[in-house]
């Protein structure tokens, strides 16, 4: 069994972290797979998905800072559009992250959650879920 469910999200920040932990769920009990695997993909350039802490209200903005530190915005960047910095920090955490279904959830350790990424809005967003198994 194998389904695609796709929601939008509308940022409001330059840079801000959105926990979909939940959305994902949903998804992932409305596709009926008991057991498999579900990837969440966003399909943008200066978006992007990871799963980290979802205890700690700090840890969003530590990771925000950390990866300004890697890559904030230059005056000798080249691109056009003036985001660059945000496809560099898209690259870093990546375009989707592939999690495993146990009981009709994704299998999470117990501070973990599911976050939408953003790095150039606010914007509205997109984030596709694939879900695969028995």
């Amino acid at each position: 069994m194998t389904t695609l469910s796709t929601f939008t999200i509308q940022t409001r920040a330059r840079n801000e972290w959105l926990n979909i932990t939940a959305s994902v769920q949903k998804i992932i009990a409305a596709s009926g797979v008991n057991e498999g695997i579900c990837v969440v993909f966003v399909p943008h350039t200066t978006a992007a998905v990871t799963v980290n802490e979802n205890a700690d209200p700090d840890v969003p903005r530590d990771m925000l800072t950390a990866l300004e530190a890697i890559s904030p915005d230059r005056a000798d960047f080249r691109h056009a559009e003036g985001n660059s910095a945000a496809h560099a920090k898209t690259s870093l955490v990546g375009p989707s992250v592939t999690l495993i279904v146990s009981g009709v959830r994704p299998l999470l350790g117990t501070w973990q959650g599911i976050w939408f990424t953003e790095f150039d809005g606010p914007r509205t967003r997109t984030v596709h879920v694939r879900v695969l198994g028995e």
